[in-house]
């Protein structure tokens, strides 16, 4: 069991504002960190699949999404999260999360394998734009990865940024988009969460298409091949 934290960590810690939040421009710097220093980052990862209980910690509150990727959950703590996103090899380009959503908390990523991320940012409109259902994921106390129907609109493209390995994206909770990996291998990215700061957030489906789209466990075997292919790869481009 890993009893002190990793120098990573300590030095993601260290860097906290004094006054905790963890805002946007914290997330950011701290997703620069894992550039500027792949060395440390690889030795976390190392650390991790080296600890069993460690492996099983986040092997449970990790899941397959259901456009088959794993979001995978290296650390959580009351304030922030450090997540690992990973698509693996595929004959064929995922889709990555296809559904225009938004989050209900800041983030800010960055590409660790592959050749990086496309992504579209939408925005609501009245007039044009592409007819969606709208959906509220977070307001259903019972159960709170249901979408609930939250009636119709209207999206029209906003921008289209891509995102190459060895760059940083920041999103704040106002941000509605898609992802996708640009290719077929694997592609990675950590994303660094912050605290919640809305109780609900929005996704959209076109429509016709099913809002029951749910997640799938993720074993503790998945866990240790997608982060030691991910271990890999960092290791490969230092």
């Amino acid at each position: 069991m890993i009893d002190t934290p990793h120098a990573f960590l300590r030095g993601v810690t260290g860097t906290r504002p004094r006054d905790g939040d963890a805002d946007l421009t914290w997330l950011r710097t701290v997703a620069h960190r894992v550039q500027d220093d792949p060395g440390t980052f690889l030795s976390w990862l190392e650390e991790i699949l080296g600890d069993e209980e460690a492996v099983r910690a986040a092997a449970k509150r990790s899941y397959w999404h259901p456009n088959g990727f794993a979001k995978m959950v290296l650390h959580a703590s009351a304030d922030f999260r450090i997540r690992l996103h990973v698509w693996p090899e595929s004959g064929e380009p995922s889709r990555g999360e296809s559904n225009p959503h938004s989050h209900r908390w800041e983030f800010a990523s960055t590409i660790v394998a592959g050749e990086g991320m496309h992504m579209v940012e939408y925005r609501e409109t009245t007039e044009g734009g592409k007819a969606h259902d709208r959906y509220r994921y977070g307001a259903d106390p019972a159960n709170p990865a249901a979408l609930l129907a939250d009636g119709e609109a209207r999206l029209a493209v906003e921008k289209i940024p891509h995102v190459r390995r060895g760059e940083v994206y920041a999103c704040d909770t106002d941000v509605v988009h898609t992802v996708r990996p640009i290719d077929a291998g694997l592609t990675a990215t950590v994303v660094v969460q912050g605290p919640h700061r809305a109780l609900t957030t929005v996704v959209y489906c076109e429509p016709g298409q099913t809002d029951d789209q749910p997640n799938g466990e993720l074993t503790e075997a998945d866990f240790r091949m997608l982060v030691g292919a991910v271990a890999k790869a960092v290791a490969s481009c230092r």
